[in-house]
């Protein structure tokens, strides 16, 4: 029987054999590469699960995000115009609820009492920089807030400061920490994985926003319940990122969001005098952010 000759390999022999080793060392590197993501993904997740299940438990703020805008800012109104009354007189709009006298935003005011659902103490000792915790119920979003020297410190730290590209919420550096500036602004990544500031977008999907209208930061003293009036993009260096307007400036920041926004708020009014949060994410466009933006409606005192 006739032997069969080798076939000599040929140049697109080793070509082929040179694309297939190209395309499996791309395919592990691949593999490699999602694998970090994912370890650091994991790892972001679980910091947070760890802080949300050891120092933060459910609150009351349920039952006051099913009263109506307007009835909310009429219960404040009246809070504010009974300062200095009488503790019966200040409590219209809130009967049979605990009421206290405090300072502030640098008056003496008789507001609401409700119980903290956050551990501030121990969160303190680890981090002193926490400024309060933000929670959107329409998104299930329930996160610390920071606010480092400057913006760039939890762009990519964890709020127990490790390394990490999912980063913390953080306040922008140069607002006052009590939130007490005409615009305070937090900001957050759009992680893939929805974490941190990835769901904000959600506020685009029709229902979402009528799950809930307001949006809540607990700090140590008090408790700030915020009505939601725009989400919109807008553009990263606009007016939407200035802490203090004049009053053109202002009603051009509010004109642009009510224009602009992606949800019908219904009959909210924002004026000069109010306090705003804007919350802050990216969009995929170096040039715009996506906001969310909502005005105070009510402060409780902390207990």
């Amino acid at each position: 029987m006739a032997r069969k000759e080798k076939r000599k390999k040929t140049f697109g022999d080793f070509l082929t054999t040179l694309l297939m080793l190209v395309a499996l060392g791309v395919f592990v590197f691949a593999g490699y590469t999602l694998y970090g993501f994912y370890k650091e993904y994991k790892k972001s997740a679980d910091e947070y699960d760890n802080l949300e299940g050891s120092y933060a438990v459910e609150d009351q703020t349920e039952d006051f995000d099913a009263l109506e805008n307007d009835e909310v800012l009429k219960s404040f109104q009246s809070i504010e115009e009974a300062e200095g009354q009488s503790g019966d007189n200040a409590s219209e709009g809130f009967a049979g609820h605990e009421m206290a006298t405090v300072v502030e935003n640098g008056r003496t005011v008789t507001l609401p009492v409700m119980a903290n659902p956050i551990d501030f103490d121990s969160l303190l000792a680890l981090n002193e920089d926490i400024v309060g915790w933000l929670r959107i119920r329409a998104l299930d979003i329930s996160y610390p807030v920071v606010q480092g020297e400057d913006n760039d410190f939890y762009l990519h730290r964890t709020f127990e400061k490790t390394d990490n590209f999912a980063g913390c919420l953080f306040l922008n550096y140069a607002n006052k920490p009590d939130l007490t500036d005409q615009n305070s602004i937090i900001y957050g990544h759009n992680m893939k994985d929805l974490s941190m500031f990835g769901k904000l977008k959600k506020f685009r999907e029709d229902g979402v926003f009528d799950k809930s209208k307001f949006f809540w930061i607990f700090t140590p003293d008090f408790i700030y319940q915020y009505r939601i009036f725009a989400a919109t993009v807008v553009n990263k260096t606009g007016l939407t990122y200035q802490t203090s307007f004049t009053d053109e400036q202002f009603d051009e920041f509010v004109n642009y969001a009510f224009e602009h926004s992606e949800i019908e708020a219904g009959d909210v009014e924002v004026t000069k005098e109010d306090r705003v949060v804007t919350l802050s994410t990216c969009t995929g466009d170096d040039a715009t952010r996506f906001a969310v933006m909502g005005k105070l409606a009510q402060v409780y005192v902390s207990k």
